[in-house]
């Protein structure tokens, strides 16, 4: 599928997209490459969909727990999330029509300095043409920013110095001498 930017833009400002979120605990997922592949499946196949119907789509996998974190699917010409898609039109030409991919996102404050992240996923090729591989690398991308979220620590907030310094400097002034003439 391909799409201008206007089409685009207009789409995902007025939410005409299929858009799909599940939340589970973070137990049913953190140890069972079973479930987070049944998961990643049904992603997958969403976004396939979409495709098929020539539909932009967000799909979505919130996982609670002590340390929360979001997967996400959506189709774009770029790798920015839909919530910035104002800045698409920086990168691209109004008339011209770009294909879409297929990107994975990850939401977490556990995740980087940012909490954020976003890859290229897949194209609407691969998706088509081998759904299997896509889900492997969906499920093998979801499982190493879940090891991430796990292992990752804030960085230690900087703290300001509270001592004053203060400098002596002693202030001259000159005086101009009155010339006589």
């Amino acid at each position: 599928m391909k799409i201008n930017l206007k089409d685009l833009t207009e789409k995902i400002e007025n939410q005409d997209y299929i858009q799909d979120f599940e939340t589970v605990k973070y137990a049913q997922v953190s140890k069972s490459k079973k479930k987070l592949t049944e998961y990643a499946t049904k992603m997958v196949k969403e976004v396939a969909a979409a495709l098929k119907h020539n539909s932009l789509v967000q799909t979505q996998l919130a996982i609670d727990g002590q340390r929360p974190v979001t997967f996400a699917l959506e189709t774009n010409i770029i790798n920015l999330p839909y919530s910035n898609y104002k800045k698409i039109s920086s990168f691209f030409e109004e008339d011209q029509e770009y294909p879409l991919y297929v990107y994975f996102e990850t939401r977490s404050e556990y995740i980087n300095v940012s909490g954020f992240r976003i890859d290229q996923l897949a194209t609407e090729e691969e998706i088509n043409g081998d759904a299997d591989a896509v889900i492997a690398k969906l499920v093998d991308a979801m499982t190493e920013k879940l090891k991430q979220v796990r292992e990752y620590e804030k960085p230690a907030p900087v703290k300001k110095s509270t001592a004053k310094t203060t400098t002596n400097k002693k202030k001259t002034t000159t005086r101009k001498k009155k010339s006589s003439k």
